[in-house]
């Protein structure tokens, strides 16, 4: 029998650069293994979460610590993936979505879509008691039949993305709940809209009729609490990165990158740290946090912040008049508003100008919006472009396809809860199996000596 203060164990798919291991580590779950087929995001994965100080997977001496895609775990290691199951409470993993995006052309052949397919295979292998799949809101869109959007009044409309998946957990024996979240009511400082799956395998005895996207939604006030975050208001941008200004620091030569002729800001830590940066700043020992180098902006791009910051509203995206009166085409661009949470953080640079610096944000920055620690540090070169676009996964990326950590530890922190009731129910369960034993036992004794 398992040990009542067991930990939920998990193993996590699509793993990124971890923000989702990270969440579900701070809640008090204990990582198996993870898979993630980007070399530099793996990176990022292992020297924190794999070999790191804070946090260290178990990791099966039969699996390299090397990056590798699903396919590859599959083919290559399906005989030992048998041999764990029994001991995977939770499956997590966000397929690659952006096939499903809203901010792009989604397409049903993508292959990143059929990447879903392989996560469904790996469930069937190890049978995890739970299951959490993260991916974009337009999850649930539904694909057009034609090039054109579909009609409302469509008599026969075509399944979602979602609706097919729910299908096939239902089918491999899981209860299904999910819908869409905002990030930002579990403390973290953006307005970033997810799906989520939360499923539990039927024959567990315990799902029933339980929907457990209600009740991690039934927890928001506790874990707020929990982390000393407020509950009647939302994380602002400005509490996030205020403490990362550049105005009035020294300036001085960035070095955590093989790039040169990039500068930093000097940083010098609150005296004081409060809510959010409390809790961004735990476990740093006072130390100043990594990938904080500045762009290089040129003189006339500064310019251009400028009159963007002067123009546009904070917070919102800009409007046609906008961008007429700014001379652009691109409309995902938004200056953040000091009092209100960051839009979604994407993996472009450019999507998000400072509050009130003519500048994009640094990547520490992106990663307070998202929640990451200042511990946690990135690795790999900032960006990429040309023919590597597709190929790599430098530190913008990683963060701006990051889960939040906060919301995972939200989750980590439910289904723990969840996991260990149900070990104290079956401890007691065994308990009273012992106590008619032992009766039965003092009976034939009984019995014999008469």
């Amino acid at each position: 029998m398992a040990q009542l203060s067991s930990p939920l164990r998990f193993v996590d798919v699509f793993a990124g650069c971890g923000g989702l291991s990270l969440g579900l580590l701070q809640s008090g779950c204990q990582g198996i293994f993870a898979i993630e087929k980007t070399p530099l995001a793996f990176e990022t994965f292992r020297y924190n979460l794999v070999d790191g100080v804070n946090y260290q997977f178990e990791w099966p001496a039969w699996l390299p610590k090397n990056a590798m895609s699903c396919e590859d775990l599959l083919d290559k290691y399906h005989e030992k993936l048998f041999g764990l199951r029994g001991s995977v409470d939770l499956l997590v993993g966000g397929p690659p979505c952006q096939g499903f995006s809203t901010a792009g052309r989604r397409d049903p052949a993508d292959p990143r879509n059929q990447m879903t397919e392989q996560y469904l295979r790996l469930i069937e292998i190890l049978q995890p008691r739970y299951l959490v799949i993260e991916n974009v809101a337009g999850f649930n869109m539904r694909f057009a039949s034609g090039d054109g959007p579909l009609s409302l009044t469509e008599a026969a409309r075509p399944p979602t993305h979602a609706d097919s998946v729910e299908k096939c957990l239902e089918g491999l024996g899981y209860s299904v709940s999910r819908g869409l979240i905002n990030c930002s009511d579990f403390g973290v400082p953006q307005n970033r809209i997810r799906y989520l799956f939360l499923c539990e395998r039927n024959d567990t005895g315990e799902s029933g009729n339980n929907n457990l996207l209600l009740e991690l939604l039934g927890t928001k006030e506790r874990f707020l609490a929990k982390n000393e975050l407020p509950r009647s208001r939302k994380i602002t941008s400005e509490e996030a990165i205020n403490d990362l200004r550049t105005t009035g620091r020294d300036l001085l030569d960035s070095t955590d990158s093989n790039a040169k002729g990039f500068k930093e800001a000097k940083y010098a830590a609150p005296l004081v740290e409060v809510g959010y940066l409390k809790l961004m700043r735990k476990m740093s020992d006072g130390e100043a946090p990594d990938s904080r180098r500045l762009a290089n902006h040129k003189k006339e791009t500064v310019e251009y912040f400028r009159k963007v910051q002067e123009i546009c509203r904070p917070g919102r995206p800009m409007s046609k008049s906008e961008r007429e009166r700014l001379g652009t085409k691109k409309h995902s661009t938004t200056v953040l508003h000091p009092g209100l949470p960051a839009p979604t953080v994407t993996t472009l640079p450019d999507d998000i100008l400072h509050y009130c610096e003519p500048r994009i944000l640094t990547v520490r920055e992106n990663a307070r919006l998202q929640s990451f620690p200042d511990w946690f540090s990135f690795r790999g070169k900032y960006t990429t472009g040309g023919k590597f676009r597709k190929q790599e996964c430098p530190r913008y990326t990683q963060v701006g396809n990051a889960v939040p950590p906060l919301l995972a530890n939200a989750i980590g922190s439910m289904l723990s809860s969840r996991h260990q009731k149900a070990l104290v129910k079956s401890g007691k369960r065994v308990g009273k199996q012992s106590d008619s034993v032992s009766r039965e036992k003092e009976k034939k004794i009984a019995g014999s000596s008469q």
